[in-house]
């Protein structure tokens, strides 16, 4: 007996089948040869031959004998169903006690026929044309019976394998006839129905290569007729071909390609024409291709830093730490830069060496002054005249997708009824949301995250807390006199002497005349202002030069007035004689650091208290906690409090006046005041005052101290948590000064010789 174990398909009665010789010899003992047994297992699921169990086989199997044998094929005829009382499988052996199963013969024989004949038509006819067709047509015609032509089908009707079963399960030939009618037509009409489908498909698919090989032929001519004729070329055909060779993302191209279809529709007489021209110029004019990092050289970056720049350690530091990081993640990593201080500290011209550093493009954007948010997020294209934002803009003017980006004066953003351009730049700036920045004018998205972007104000209190956090702040304190000096003689003169066309030997600046310059012409903490004096000085020297024969022009410290035909500008110095009443106080201002003396006086009166000097309420605020501690610490003198009237007077009246650093000077002047005892010029201070007395921190410290250098103060009292802030004073300073830290005012005023030495 041969097995033949076997699933998805339907083996029943009255079919004659070919196998392969092999394949039956594979199954058996013994060489096939006619007259062998054969019995047909309908497995429940699917097996490997060496897997099957007893329970994995239906119990109704089918009984068949080798015919005849033909070359290499063995044609079996089945003959009847069998039950299967008992099931034995060891590995691919199989026991089995069977019995057979009697069909029940209630069909007519003539309706059985017509029924085969109606069904094997339908076969044909769906069928017709398929491949499949092709290659069984001529069985198909030799079928006897509906049980050949659905055993030979079973493995593609789209029933389970469970309703196979049933059909084999069934004794009655007509019932089992009508099982297997509707599970053929059933199937047949799903074929039909997908095979519609697979048709329609098919023709649109046909449609679209069709279409598609047309559009590379026109594309093709229309390339050639372009190289033989490149002055013909069409706007339309320029903007195809850009949008192809942009590498935009699938959103920016389908809007892009979305409004080139509206340009061709509207044409050039269309009032929209010039609109739809504009933005697929400013779209297609970006660099949409990630750019590759070049590579960095940290030694080679801090000589570009080092040959622009002069001083500014600790920014050039910290510049150098976020280049190392980039190196490291080679791509844009780190935080925002936030770079506070002065006018004409270097704060834009040193993202243009940062740029140079990294080798990357440079883009400079002035925020001062912006009130409308569109300025940064770009105007809707519904509005007439609508523009792109600056950052985008300044994006498509350097022509690559990584550039540096220098965001000047963030400080001086206003916010009013057209909206809060800080808020604008919170997505710009945020490294976590600018990889899908959406500018109202573009209305895609564009990855603004390789930008590296450089951030300038002169105070930071000025800038939103929300942006402020994204950034992260570095000052730049104002230059000492030496570091204005080594500036002016290694970049600003000769910078001046070229710009003026001046040669190296035609002109000739003392180092004595260029710190007369400094200290005698010039009042800030850049060197704005130096350049301009040397820019001056360079044009008059040219009249000389030109005028007496390109002979060499030496300049002085005593030709300095005539050359810049000014006079010098006068600084505040210490007093040289000293008062009660009277104290040096350092302050903090745009342009660096000032001292200011604060005077007070009594008159007879009734206890008012008069303050001038346009100060702002912070300092009337000190002024008022100063008489508060006087009053405490000298309870003996407070009646002068109530029985005269106080008047102080901060000087250069016409200057505004604010901050609460001058508490400690206040009360000072004060305790000066109602004990006689006056303070030496030549000590100046600068601290917030308490109710308890104590010296509380203030900012802009190495403005200050560079400050009363240069009045020509010997001593400056600090408050003792601005100690860590000496790290950024120039050395030069510290070594002028003697610096004193006091945590309590009445340090101060021991130190001073107001209260006695304990």
């Amino acid at each position: 007996m041969i097995y033949i174990p076997y699933y998805n398909a339907l083996a029943l009665p009255d079919v004659s089948c070919y196998f392969q010789l092999d394949f039956l010899n594979g199954q058996s003992d013994q060489p096939v040869s006619a007259g062998d047994k054969v019995l047909f297992l309908m497995l429940k699921t699917e097996k490997e031959e060496g897997e099957i169990q007893a329970e994995d086989i239906f119990p109704i199997a089918v009984r068949g004998v080798v015919e005849s044998i033909d070359n290499q094929w063995a044609l079996v005829h089945t003959t009847n169903r069998v039950n299967l009382d008992s099931i034995q499988v060891t590995g691919k052996s199989f026991r089995l006690e069977m019995r057979m199963r009697p069909d029940i013969d209630d069909l007519d024989p003539d309706e059985k026929k017509e029924r085969f004949q109606k069904m094997r038509a339908a076969m044909l006819q769906t069928f017709q044309g398929s491949q499949w067709m092709e290659g069984t047509r001529s069985q198909m015609l030799r079928w006897k019976n509906m049980n050949e032509i659905v055993t030979f089908t079973s493995p593609i009707l789209r029933i389970s394998n469970e309703e196979k079963y049933e059909i084999l399960k069934e004794d009655s030939t007509a019932k089992r006839t009508e099982l297997m009618e509707k599970a053929f037509y059933e199937s047949l009409e799903l074929y039909k129905v997908n095979s519609e489908a697979q048709s329609a498909q098919q023709e649109t698919n046909e449609k679209l290569y069709r279409e598609q090989a047309i559009r590379r032929q026109i594309d093709y001519l229309q390339k050639e007729l372009d190289e033989l004729h490149p002055e013909n070329i069409t706007e339309i055909r320029k903007f195809e071909q850009k949008i192809r060779e942009a590498g935009m993302n699938e959103t920016a191209r389908a809007e892009a390609e979305k409004v080139l279809n509206r340009m061709k529709q509207e044409g050039q007489d269309s009032h929209e024409y010039g609109m739809l021209y504009d933005y697929l110029d400013f779209v297609t004019g970006l660099s949409w291709k990630k750019e590759n990092a070049a590579e960095i050289d940290l030694d080679e970056a801090r000589q570009v830093l080092d040959e622009d720049h002069f001083g500014l350690k600790k920014t050039k530091e910290r510049i150098i730490q976020q280049i190392a990081v980039m190196a490291l993640n080679k791509k844009q990593s780190g935080s925002i830069l936030l770079f506070v201080g002065a006018p004409g500290t270097g704060k834009t011209s040193i993202g243009q060496s940062i740029a140079k550093a990294l080798k990357r493009k440079y883009v400079r954007i002035s925020l001062g002054g912006v009130r409308d948010e569109a300025e940064i997020r770009g105007h809707r294209r519904t509005y007439i005249g609508a523009m792109p934002g600056r950052i985008m803009d300044g994006i498509r003017r350097s022509g690559v997708s990584n550039p540096v980006v220098v965001l000047d004066e963030v400080d001086k953003l206003v916010r009013d009824y057209g909206g809060d351009p800080s808020s604008a730049l919170l997505e710009v700036l945020d490294p976590e949301q600018n990889s899908t920045f959406t500018d109202h004018y573009m209305n895609v998205p564009y990855d603004l995250s390789d930008v590296l972007f450089v951030c300038t104000a002169n105070r930071s209190d000025t800038i939103p807390e929300p942006l402020l956090n994204r950034m992260e702040e570095i000052s730049f304190p104002g230059y000492s006199a030496l570091e204005k000096f080594q500036i002016a003689k290694r970049h600003l003169l000769p910078k001046a002497m070229e710009k003026a066309g001046i040669g190296e030997t035609d002109l000739a600046v003392s180092d004595e005349a260029l710190k007369a310059l400094i200290s005698n012409y010039t009042m800030e903490a850049g060197v704005r202002g130096l350049k301009n004096r040397l820019d001056t000085l360079c044009r008059a020297a040219a009249v000389k030069i030109v005028r007496d024969g390109h002979q060499t022009v030496s300049v002085e410290p005593a030709d300095l007035r005539g050359f810049l035909e000014t006079a010098p500008i006068r600084h505040d110095h210490i007093l040289e004689v000293k008062n009660p009443g009277i104290v040096t106080g350092l302050a903090w201002t745009q342009a660096g650091g000032e001292i200011l003396f604060i005077e007070t006086l009594f008159t007879k009166g009734e206890g008012k208290m008069t303050v001038t000097g346009q100060l702002g309420d912070v300092m009337k605020e000190s002024a008022m906690i100063a008489v508060s501690l006087v009053k405490s610490m000298f309870p003996e003198q407070a009646s002068l409090f109530e029985e005269n009237d106080l008047h102080i007077h901060v000087p250069a009246g016409a200057v505004p006046k604010d901050g609460p650093s001058a508490g400690i000077t206040l009360t000072t002047a004060l305790a000066s005041l109602v004990t006689g005892r006056a303070v030496s010029p030549e000590y100046a201070m600068t601290g917030e005052v308490s109710l308890r007395g104590v010296v509380m921190p203030i900012g802009g410290l190495p403005e200050k101290l560079m400050a009363a250098q240069r009045a020509g103060v010997t001593q400056v009292f600090i408050p003792e948590e601005n100690v860590d802030d000496l790290a950024d004073v120039a050395e030069e300073v510290r070594e002028a000064l003697t610096i004193v830290p006091v945590h309590y005012v009445t340090d101060v005023l021991r130190q001073v010789g107001i209260l006695p030495q304990n």
